[in-house]
């Protein structure tokens, strides 16, 4: 059985309450539960199981010693957990590598001092560290419109773009607040408030042909909110338009291309799944471009709208 995630969050925040608060004997109630963003009675309950804590055996000189005079707070017989923590190898290499690929991003960081990180970790961690050279992390990026946007993000200034958009292949005119740039899968984005969408969107760097920076303030409105990219850059809104499509094996590849969810699979390996859609054109091309292989159950409109493409298409090649 798993641990309850609050019991998870108090272990990792006594992991590091403890040896901080060894470095500062007589320090506060009140300055230490600001420091770790919580409560005060939080703070005193995190000290509580502090004192049934400590080395096997569980004899008095065995566990760490909390003292409460008042408000303030002295914690002895916790050398060994104020240790600095070591890396294991493996997460040595991934803290590397995942460095490494930061210093390479476009973005408001300093890469001189990513560097400096870097080369005392490489340092520390020994023959890790060439592990971690010999990885390679592969970041799709166009630095061409980097500069000016780390401007504009750093000065808070709208932008004014000419993007890009393969769906309709076209290119755009657009202002928008830049928000953040943000790595998801590889490749580079710009995360922003679109004037022209009037709503939130990602825009590949890749993509972009040219910024203007303008001179006025970004003002995004309320609404305006960071995305989660947990599940990637094309985790759509379930509250868009949603597809139910039967796919045949030939068309599976669509699972792992796009955000879907699979309703069923049947033992010819006909599964049936949910599209997430933010745009009817799109998915209208992408079943005319799956052909046979895709067959739309709803909604009927989207039915109907592929069927008719399909007939004016043909309609277009004169029968011999």
């Amino acid at each position: 059985m798993s641990a309850p995630a609050g019991a998870v969050t108090q272990l990792g925040r006594l992991l590091a309450l403890i040896p901080w608060l060894v470095a500062r004997p007589g320090v506060s109630v009140d300055d230490a539960a600001a420091e770790f963003g919580v409560t005060p009675d939080q703070l005193r309950s995190d000290l509580q199981l502090a004192f049934v804590c400590g080395l096997p055996g569980h004899l008095p000189d065995d566990l760490i010693d909390v003292s409460l005079d008042g408000d303030r707070i002295v914690v002895s017989n916790a050398d060994t957990i104020a240790r600095p923590l070591r890396f294991a190898p493996d997460e040595a290499v991934a803290l590397l590598v995942g460095l490494r690929a930061l210093a390479d991003v476009p973005g408001p960081h300093k890469r001189d001092a990513l560097e400096r990180v870097v080369a005392k970790l490489e340092r520390a961690a020994g023959d890790a560290a060439d592990a971690g050279r010999r990885i390679a992390v592969d970041i799709e990026s166009d630095d061409a419109h980097a500069p000016q946007l780390r401007k504009a993000l750093a000065d808070g200034c709208r932008i004014h773009l000419l993007y890009y958009v393969p769906a309709r292949d076209e290119v755009t005119e657009r202002d928008v607040d830049p928000l953040r740039l943000v790595v998801v899968d590889g490749r580079s984005y710009l995360e922003g408030w679109c004037y022209l969408a009037d709503d939130a969107r990602l825009f590949r760097l890749d993509r972009i042909q040219s910024v203007t920076v303008l001179d006025k303030p970004v003002d995004p409105p309320a609404a305006a909110s960071l995305r989660d990219l947990d599940e990637g850059a094309f985790a759509v809104s379930r509250s868009r338009l949603q597809v139910t499509v039967e796919l045949t094996p030939a068309a599976h590849w669509v699972t792992d291309a796009y955000p879907v969810e699979v309703l069923s699979t049947s033992p010819d390996g006909t599964m049936v799944v949910t599209l997430f859609v933010g745009d009817r054109g799109w998915v209208r091309r992408l079943l005319l471009r799956l052909g046979g292989s895709a067959r739309v159950l709803e909604p009927a409109d989207i039915a109907d709208e592929v069927m008719k493409t399909a007939t004016d298409a043909l309609a277009a090649y004169p029968v011999s």
